[in-house]
């Protein structure tokens, strides 16, 4: 689904799923898309998208503007004060013209281009969000009368150098999202009004790859490999793949009209359906010789139903020959925080699950499980790797925690914070940091991430003397989980350290599966396996 984490939020606690990164985001570019942990908070919404973006309106500016530096200096995880983050949002004004710069001195804002002072006006108080967001306003204003590039700027690109610029001093998962990408975000992890297909172009012409079960697509018969040739009477030949995916996709229950292409079929074919709400699948089912594979590829509103059903349908297909659930988790990039805590619960009977802290008292929460084990006690290994994050590193943490689950693979990637999603009046969206994950053994998973109990770094066949070897050396293995598991572990040297005994990786073959399917069908191997883990609980009591 992405390459990198996603923004874990609350429900919406999100863990984001691939929304372009900013180039200051260096290396974890392309991370976003399913990897943040979310909450949503919206702000109330104006009818924006009529108004012409071309012409800058101070009071939709305003809005805008106190609506984010509100939800800011509100939610933030660390306290930050308004005047802070305004004025680095409009030297984020630089972004569109270099020759401008802000400087805040002796109680005056002095916007200057070219070095000659363009605007002085008279700085509110440090904590006056709604005064801040009006001077932030009229200075964008006062830019675009002295600055051609400004004036050729429409409204949304000012949103996105201001906001840029506030929350470049915050963290790495603080971002903004214009309308277009926040609309797609929030496609990806609350679901969408489509037809439920997926398709890839060939020569300019969207073919269906696959069509989803139940869905308006699958009622109306279309077929993989038709070939979609207009929607509405519009042609789609050589349009981009999120035109004609906005073209698929509107309102729930509204008609929509797809011209087709099939094979053997002399003419085209005109198909008539009605929207329904659809959600990216991201839970898929495999079994062999009694062993159920489920691979998790992120985590939006339907994951834990859908976990759900196909633990089910594997119960009800295979019976009693069931003998253990693998869960892949390797390349999961996150998604929302009480999908993952659902998900959590559905595999086990009790105990903590996950617990949430940060600045804003409604991030504070501690998660328990409530009884459930679709697996009915038998066993269950957990595959990680360095692009397990967020969401997934809740599941990973919590089953190993409560010694459900033997972890394979390697370290997680560490990304062990909750973001916020505020919803500006544009539609537009910041992502924000709210709280911090701590794992039922009580160490932050943030910086940290998971510690598989067999490690393959660096490895990448004989599955069998990887177990060996670690059952043969438990005690190195016992003391490095120990020492991960402190509360109290914030040295970032030591962190590093701990994370090198088993080296972050991208996994993608069948190793781990193969290193699994060992251990479930070895009942005394899985149980040695497992003690690894439980062993180090009762040494930290």
């Amino acid at each position: 689904m992405t390459s990198g984490p996603q923004t874990l939020s609350d429900e919406n606690i999100k863990i984001t799923d691939n929304p372009a990164m900013k180039p200051r985001l260096g290396m974890l570019a392309g991370l976003w898309g399913s990897a943040a942990l979310l909450l949503a908070a919206c702000a109330p919404l104006q009818d924006f998208a009529s108004r012409d973006a071309d012409v800058f309106s101070q009071t939709q500016a305003t809005e805008v503007f106190t609506a984010g530096y509100g939800g800011v200096t509100e939610k933030y995880i660390n306290e930050v004060v308004v005047r802070d983050i305004a004025i680095e949002g409009l030297r984020g004004l630089g972004s569109i013209d270099p020759d401008l710069a802000v400087t805040a001195t002796g109680g005056k804002v002095v916007l200057s281009s070219s070095g000659r002072e363009v605007a002085s006006l008279k700085a509110p108080r440090d904590d006056d969000v709604a005064g801040w967001a009006k001077l932030t306003a009229d200075v964008s204003l006062a830019a675009r009368d002295h600055s051609a590039e400004m004036k050729a700027a429409g409204m949304e690109a000012v949103y996105e150098a201001v906001f840029d610029g506030a929350l470049s001093n915050l963290d790495i998962f603080s971002r903004y999202a214009g309308a277009k990408e926040a609309k797609r975000s929030r496609a990806k992890r609350d679901g969408f009004g489509g037809i439920g297909i997926r398709y890839r172009l060939k020569d300019g012409v969207p073919v269906i790859s696959s069509v989803l079960e139940n869905t308006p697509a699958a009622k109306a018969g279309l077929l993989k490999d038709d070939r979609i040739t207009h929607v509405d009477g519009v042609m789609l030949t050589g349009l981009s793949k999120i035109d004609i995916s906005d073209r698929l996709r509107g309102p729930t229950h509204t008609q929509v009209e797809l011209t087709i292409r099939r094979a053997g079929v002399s003419g085209p074919l005109n198909i008539h359906m009605k929207r329904a709400h659809i959600f990216q699948t991201t839970v898929f089912r495999s079994a062999e010789n009694g062993i159920v594979l489920i691979k998790l590829k992120g985590f939006n509103q339907d994951t834990a139903r859908s976990l759900a059903a196909e633990l089910k349908k594997a119960r009800a297909e295979l019976g009693d020959g069931i003998k253990g659930l693998v869960l892949d988790l390797r390349g999961n990039p996150g998604g929302l925080l009480k999908q993952s805590v659902k998900v959590a619960n559905l595999l086990l009977s009790q105990g903590q699950i996950v617990s949430t802290r940060g600045r804003h008292a409604d991030s504070i929460h501690h998660y328990e499980a409530s009884g459930r084990d679709l697996a009915s006690g038998l066993p269950i290994t957990v595959l990680v790797d360095g692009k397990s994050a967020s969401a997934a590193e809740i599941v990973a943490a919590a089953l190993q925690d409560r010694d459900r689950a033997v972890l394979i693979g390697t370290s997680s990637f560490g990304k062990g914070s909750v973001q916020t999603v505020i919803r500006l009046p544009n539609e537009g969206e910041i992502t924000l940091t709210w709280s911090r994950l701590v794992a039922p053994s009580g160490y932050m998973l943030h910086g940290l991430g998971v510690l598989p109990a067999i490690c393959t770094s660096g490895i990448k066949d004989g599955a069998e003397a990887v177990i060996r070897n670690v059952m043969t050396d438990h005690a190195k293995t016992e003391e490095t989980l120990i020492a991960w598991r402190q509360p109290g572990l914030r040295d970032e040297p030591k962190r590093n350290s701990l994370r090198a005994s088993c080296p972050s990786q991208r996994r993608r073959d069948d190793f781990e599966i193969k290193i699994a399917q060992k251990l479930i069908g070895d009942q005394t191997l899985y149980a040695r396996a497992l003690n690894l883990t439980a062993a180090t609980h009762q040494a930290r009591n």
